[in-house]
């Protein structure tokens, strides 16, 4: 055009080069600085890891962790290897089959049923299949030779509770408006146990299915809030080892990081300086027991409860296992620990009333200091096209005839009937505990793990094996629980123990002794002594070989549960 002026096409080009070179030289610059902040922001990440794992756990324990985490890759490693692998194959799979002959067996006169009836069975047939089944060959609770599993008030108390059923068998709290009677029912329950364990007025609660979900509960509630209040997202929570195995579950569950901090003897509670060093800004939930399953041993809930009031986190006391006994305790003229909301540290309890408050199974609560930890817990949706939904623990639909069954055991029972019932069972304790303690047939060789206090009571051996002990006494036909980690055995007393102690503690006298004098053979003919089992046992429930690597116990449990389903 006239009057305009345009560059040269080569200095055009080398113009447009440089600004192109320039531009590419920017966005290498920027490249560079994004992938230096993402170092960096590794870097951080990481060193804080570290950082924590050191604090928490020191250098010592965090090398052992690396040796133990090492260790078990290497032998899962090994069970993989071809020859290996079959061969534990072959004999998971004859352990697999030796657990199926023993549990599922047919029942004397009953057919074995695998579809419905082409046509409905008369009212007759049914009764008399419910009491075949009932009579299968069993050990026999009735007798009191089950340690823990069956806590009932007696045979009058049962016969109440089928009426309750009855009358509210179709029962759904779900809908308060169809069924106010169970509404009501349910939040008595819950003040009710409130009330047990000097919850200020503030407090809250809710029912669950059982210890298991008021745990959970707990668990999910202390997530939910330092999410929503304090922007956690990798969430951690810290227990005793000994705790209930149903905080694991809630840590795989929920995705919450477990810290376990060893309970060592003589005390057998939880180290309050190792869980202090572990707390971090992730912690979410600190956890004590009142009283432990394994040991019975009521933890350090008065230090737990300092350090949670101090660091302003949760801190959850399970008296699942202590339930209507441990808060009556002082009342029926035991010694007793402080453990509940007096502390004011304690922001939650979980307390099965299916346990020591003889309500059916399918019955438990976890309580809260106040709403500020229950709202989280919740379940709402309130978008759903169904209309709005809100549920207070896992399950939305619930039986109605178990709040109804566990509602008449509390009030026909009352205090009462509970001070009589933890006088029997923790006196039964303490008589089995002397036993053990003092016995010149046992106290040489059984040593009490601890000093329980409430329902249960737990040996180990440091020169006999404790498992030819309760193999022994499984032979006699009682039922007790091993434990491992130390290998051990405990006794969880129940009414129908109560009226079997002298009878336990006879056998396990003879037991002893012929166990004991099986070990002076094997020294005498130059054997050995077998001695006291030493490293980490395990087992389904409690006795298994010392593997660093657990995959064949997974496997063994797995059998087992899928056994359970086997028609």
């Amino acid at each position: 055009m006239p009057g305009s002026s345009r560059l040269p096409v080569s200095l055009r080009e080398t113009f447009n080069a440089r600004k192109s070179s320039a531009r590419g030289q920017i966005v290498a610059l920027n490249v560079d600085v994004l992938r230096n902040i993402v170092f960096v922001l590794f870097l951080l990440r990481w060193t804080r890891r570290l950082f924590y794992q050191l604090k928490g756990r020191g250098i010592t324990g965090s090398v052992f962790d690396v040796y133990t985490s090492v260790r078990r890759t290497l032998y899962g490693v090994f069970l993989r290897l071809p020859g290996v692998r079959t061969k534990v194959q072959t004999q998971v799979a004859d352990t697999i089959l030796k657990l199926e002959r023993r549990l599922v067996q047919a029942a004397p006169g009953v057919d074995r049923t695998i579809t419905l009836p082409v046509e409905g069975w008369s009212e007759e047939r049914v009764m008399k299949a419910l009491t075949d089944l009932e009579a299968m060959e069993h050990t026999r609770w009735e007798d009191g030779r089950v340690s823990g599993a069956v806590y009932h008030g007696g045979s009058e108390l049962i016969k109440l509770q089928t009426e309750a059923f009855g009358k509210f068998t179709v029962a759904n709290p779900i809908h308060p408006d169809v069924f106010p009677g169970v509404r009501k029912m349910e939040a008595e329950i819950v003040a009710m146990v409130l009330s047990l364990f000097n919850a200020p007025e503030t407090a809250v609660g809710v029912t669950t299915s059982g210890g298991t979900e008021s745990i959970l509960m707990a668990c999910l509630s202390a997530r939910q809030k330092a999410y929503h209040e304090r922007g956690v997202t990798e969430p951690e929570m810290i227990l005793p080892e000994t705790a209930h195995t149903a905080f694991r579950k809630a840590g795989e569950y929920f995705k919450i990081k477990v810290h376990l901090v060893a309970c060592k003897a003589p005390s057998y509670k939880v180290h309050l300086a190792s869980v202090s060093r572990l707390i971090n800004p992730n912690t979410v939930l600190l956890v004590g027991s009142a009283p432990n399953f394994p040991h019975g041993i009521i933890d350090d809930i008065s230090g737990l409860s300092r350090l949670a009031h101090k660091r302003k986190l949760p801190l959850h006391v399970d008296c699942c296992l202590g339930s209507f006994v441990i808060p009556l305790l002082t009342k029926a003229g035991f010694d007793s620990e402080p453990f509940d909301f007096k502390l004011k540290g304690v922001t939650s309890i979980s307390c099965d009333t299916h346990k020591y408050g003889f309500a059916p199974k399918g019955n438990s609560t976890v309580l809260y200091r106040s709403d500020e930890y229950r709202k989280y817990q919740y379940f709402i949706s309130p978008d759903w096209s169904g209309g709005v939904y809100a549920s207070p623990s896992i399950a939305g639909s619930r039986p109605g005839a178990l709040i109804a069954g566990c509602w008449a055991s509390l009030v026909r029972q009352g205090q009462s009937g509970y001070i009589d019932a933890c006088h029997k069972i923790v006196g039964t304790r303490t008589k089995i505990e002397a036993a053990i303690r003092e016995k010149p047939e046992l106290a040489p060789d059984l040593k009490i793990v601890g000093k329980p206090l409430v329902s249960v009571v737990a040996f180990l051996s440091e020169t006999l094996d404790i498992y030819d002990i309760a193999d022994a006494m499984s032979e006699k036909g009682w039922h007790l629980n091993a434990l491992q980690s130390p290998a051990a055995i405990h006794i969880a007393v129940t009414l129908p123990i109560v009226a079997a102690a002298d009878k336990l503690i006879a056998d396990l006298v003879e037991v002893t002794e012929e166990v004991r004098e099986r070990e002076r053979k094997r020294i005498a003919e130059g054997k050995g002594a077998k001695g006291a089992v030493k490293g980490d046992t395990a087992a389904l429930y409690g006795v298994a070989g010392s593997l660093p690597n657990k995959s064949v116990v997974v496997d063994l449990a797995k059998g087992f549960l899928d056994t359970l389903y086997k028609a």
